[in-house]
């Protein structure tokens, strides 16, 4: 569904992005784990056309996202969860949720997709009345969960699920995720390698802005240097 074939990518004239090749079949559930500039946020940014690559190409459904803006990518059936939630504060739950389902095709599904998510995170519907500034951050993660699939995409990237968060809340938020199934295929870019390597397929490693490792996760969270270097085991 998504491939990534040997990008590079320049921030003005330093280069953060070196040669990164992944790819993410449909249906599945597939991580980017690395440490702070690792170079994680750029490939967000590349993949969703914030940023354009100097070199390689990064295709949709065999269709090249290079050169596209962000709102022609979302219109493909992208989506993102950012990091830090960024929630629309002083609009409520429902407002929220309503802004996600901008894309055309979102709309006439409004209601439809309203009851999926209400019934994947039941606090929402509890609390779709009250101002989203005023949930705890769980909730605002869940919130922010809910905005990105109110557009029904085919592909959703979820940036730092944990960031923030209790260790009993992001367990609850992952099992939502998981709940999903093969219906809507999942990128997980986190810095909680423990988490995303459970709630995962495959996985790569960037370090340094380079593809360190690549495998399936249940490998890569029993290879030693893994669990040296990040699992701290």
């Amino acid at each position: 569904m998504l491939e990534v074939a040997g990008v590079d990518v320049f921030r003005g004239e330093s280069q953060v992005l070196w040669d990164v090749s992944l790819r993410v079949g449909p249906g599945e559930r597939v991580a980017v784990l690395g440490s702070n500039g690792a170079g994680k946020s750029t490939l967000i940014a590349a993949i969703l056309g914030a940023v354009r690559p100097s070199r390689g190409d990064i295709r949709f459904r065999g269709q090249s996202l290079v050169g596209k803006r962000p709102y022609q990518v979302a219109r493909m059936g992208i989506a993102i969860v950012p990091e830090g939630r960024r929630v629309y504060r002083d609009m409520t739950v429902y407002e929220n949720l309503e802004m996600g389902a901008y894309p055309l095709r979102a709309r006439a599904a409004l209601r439809e997709s309203m009851d999926r998510v209400f019934s994947l995170f039941p606090v929402l519907a509890e609390r779709r009345s009250q101002s989203a500034g005023s949930l705890s951050g769980g909730q605002q993660q869940m919130l922010a969960i809910g905005r990105a699939l109110m557009s029904r995409p085919e592909f959703l990237i979820v940036d730092e699920l944990s960031l923030g968060l209790a260790p009993l809340v992001t367990q609850e938020i992952f099992a939502a995720l998981d709940s999903l199934g093969e219906g809507i295929t999942v990128m997980l870019v986190e810095q909680n390698v423990e988490m995303a390597l459970r709630h995962s397929q495959r996985a790569y490693v960037l370090e340094s802005g380079r593809v360190a490792r690549e495998g399936r996760s249940a490998d890569l969270a029993d290879d030693p240097e893994i669990r040296r270097a990040y699992l701290g085991l």
